[in-house]
């Protein structure tokens, strides 16, 4: 196997030997070029190729730019991972706007804030998806939105519905009406400058630790990562992705659409995630890769229709965005047969997932590390096959560490994001001295790889003493009454700060809060033991779109469970 990944690795370098810098727009342009006729976007219903999404976004262009979109202007898409939202992306770059891909997911106040915060002029929406209602939030949030701006939105000046649930509102345009009206201003994006520097994307942040912040990554940056996972990962020519993981978020855009254009592949994008939607799309669309977060390899392992279908086209797998056991990584390569696992780390504010594990790598650095900063070849850092190298700083004062010791993952490199949106103050604290602060805590091995030891932001401070969540985390994940185990900080009178472990019970297991205290009083030292512990179902823990338990989150979950049993 490790011959035939670096006989592709080889194919690659050579095929771009040279980095080109390129927007967007013509990279969609070029591709379609290079792989004309071949199929960029499948779904059930039916192929679009590289050539028809290219002609799709520029029909999309020129109406965007007949609306009165220029350059440097905020275009929103409300979008699941329907076709549509492929040539709408390129769309927004191809006119010179920065595309925003928005939450689908958001409630009333948080789409409101994000609208009004991003100032967007055109916002491209779904009428309704997963029971949530956006014509309905956004007659609320701006009411005469289909006319024009309103007092709380007043740069919103035009709105294109892409009907999801059988409805239309009277006097809007839809996505296709958008399109028509580019044909009947054909051209009128030949004359628009756009540099691949510029801003091409405004990615909301849905981290763990705080409010949404507008990420400004520009059209180079995200193809820099993307080649850089094709490169690490090994790439053959037409590689086949399947994923239902959301593209206003850079797993699925940017490992998912821009890293399979790299060589000419194709997606296979799902709405949502079920296991015999994925089952039955490799099997009638012959996926060769798929991207997961752990929870949703465990699922495709557990349902029990698995045997049903003709999985043998797939061979590659992206698990990222939480960590997982080694026997996890064992089972999908001997039950699903899937040889080359691989997994990753990285943010927003660098520009996507900065490591990556090896698909000829043990499974052991799989489950133990995140994988080293990604091969990028020209792509990456000048004098280095990287896309981007890690250093650690202290937390508290940021100065720099020694190497190979633990603390504040930072990272520098082409693809950093330029800052957020309207904040300098987050700005200047995240991005110092052109080094990403990630708030997470860890250390670069001797050999590159990083191990994450938890978050500087999580650390809460019990009756005057610093408490490292994960260590109470693997202690409790390892019982096994125990399927996830999350520490946080509750606010307490007398210790400022009380620990509380979030508890999901092992199916068929009957733990007690006594039980789990006793195993925390017996390893730990008494300022680490939680005061608190409380249950949850594994549905109700607060998630990001990839997975990660937001602890802000959790925090409140916590404390309303708390004083409902006092």
């Amino acid at each position: 196997m490790r011959a035939d990944i670096e006989q592709r690795r080889d194919r690659l370098r050579q095929r771009y030997a040279e980095w080109t810098p390129r927007t967007l727009g013509a990279w969609l342009a070029h591709c379609a070029r290079s792989y004309g006729d071949a199929p960029l976007v499948i779904t059930d219903e039916r192929t679009w190729s590289y050539v028809e999404v290219d002609r799709w976004a520029t029909r999309i262009a020129d109406g965007l730019a007949s609306l009165g979109v220029r350059q440097g202007d905020h275009v929103g898409i409300l979008m699941a991972n329907y076709p549509e939202f492929i040539p709408a992306k390129f769309a927004a770059a191809r006119a010179g706007a920065v595309a925003i891909p928005f939450n689908y997911l958001y409630r009333r106040d948080e789409l409101a804030y994000v609208l009004a915060q991003s100032e967007c002029s055109v916002l491209l929406t779904m009428t309704g998806f997963g029971g949530l209602d956006y014509l309905d939030m956004l007659d609320s949030i701006a009411p005469g939105w289909e006319v024009g701006a309103t007092e709380s939105l007043p740069m919103l000046r035009h709105v294109v519905q892409l009907s999801t649930d059988g409805r239309e509102r009277d006097g809007v345009r839809t996505v296709d009406e958008l399109a028509e009206l580019g044909d009947e201003h054909k051209g009128a994006t030949t004359d628009v400058t756009v540099r691949p520097d510029d801003i091409g994307d405004m990615l909301y942040t849905s981290g763990t630790t705080g409010s949404p912040k507008g990420v400004l990554v520009t059209h180079d940056a995200v193809q820099r990562t993307a080649y850089a996972s094709a490169l690490t990962r090994a790439f053959e020519d037409g590689r086949r992705i399947l994923f239902s993981l959301p593209c206003y978020h850079m797993f699925g855009y940017v490992e998912g659409l821009l890293a399979a254009m790299v060589v000419g592949g194709a997606i296979v994008p799902q709405t949502e995630f079920d296991p015999v939607r994925y089952f039955d799309g490799i099997q009638r669309h012959r996926a060769t890769d798929i991207l997961c977060v752990p929870t949703m390899s465990v699922a495709l392992l557990e349902h029990p229709d698995r045997a049903n279908y003709d999985l043998s086209s797939l061979h590659a797998i992206l698990s990222g965005a939480a960590p997982a056991p080694v026997w996890l990584w064992e089972r999908v390569r001997d039950e699903l047969g899937v040889a080359e696992i691989v997994t990753g780390y990285g943010m927003t504010e660098c520009g996507g997932a900065m490591t990556l594990t090896l698909p000829e790598d043990e499974l052991a650095l799989t489950s133990n590390t995140v994988g080293r900063p990604k091969l990028a070849g020209a792509a990456g850092v000048p004098g280095a096959d990287a896309l981007t190298e890690y250093q650690t700083v202290d937390p508290e004062t940021g100065a720099d560490l020694s190497p190979h010791a633990e603390g504040e993952l930072a990272s520098r490199g082409p693809t950093n994001m330029l800052g957020f949106w309207r904040k300098p103050a987050e700005t200047a604290t995240a991005l110092v001295d052109g080094w990403v602060r990630s708030g997470d805590l860890g250390r670069v091995r001797e050999d590159g790889y990083l191990e994450l030891t938890g978050r500087s932001k999580e650390l809460y401070k019990s009756g005057g003493e610093l408490v490292m969540p994960k260590e109470i985390e693997d202690l409790l994940s390892a019982h096994p009454g125990v399927s996830q185990a999350f520490a946080i900080g509750v606010p307490d009178e007398w210790w400022g700060e009380a620990g509380c472990v979030c508890v999901v019970s092992a199916p068929e297991h009957d733990v007690t809060a006594e039980e789990l205290l006793t195993v925390c009083k017996d390893k730990l030292a008494r300022f680490k033991v939680p005061k608190h512990v409380v249950f949850l179902d594994a549905d109700e823990l607060p998630t990001t779109p990839t997975g990660k338990v937001r602890k802000f989150r959790l925090v409140e979950l916590a404390q309303q469970r708390l004083e409902e049993t006092q």
